[in-house]
């Protein structure tokens, strides 16, 4: 295995580590996570999550402007939101999340 892409893997693992640690109620931005991790991307930290493994909260990670995820993701808008929503994540009357209000960190 190249040492980039090794580097990557070992990334990707920060970013699942993280990941596992949002508590309910709470989101990160890709961006968020990417600074956290370091070394990485937002758009990277994006790949990553669309790698992530099972079992993991990644519908608690979000764009900045809280917009949802892509319809083949979580098995659409709808899906991801119903999971958020019931963790208490509001939303705006446009349909974005109130990132503001439930970034982690911004207690």
């Amino acid at each position: 295995m190249s040492e980039k892409k090794k580097d990557f893997r070992e990334k990707y693992n920060e970013v699942y580590k993280i990941v596992a640690m949002i508590p309910e109620g709470k989101i990160v931005t890709y961006g968020q996570l990417a600074w956290m991790v370091g070394g990485i991307t937002a758009r990277q930290a994006g790949y990553a999550m669309k790698t992530a493994p099972p079992g993991l909260p990644a519908h608690r990670v979000v764009n900045s402007l809280g917009k949802l995820s892509p319809e083949y993701v979580f098995g659409g808008q709808d899906a991801q939101r119903a999971l958020l929503e019931k963790e208490g994540i509001t939303f705006t009357a446009a349909g974005n999340i109130c990132v503001k209000k439930h970034l982690w960190g911004n207690e």
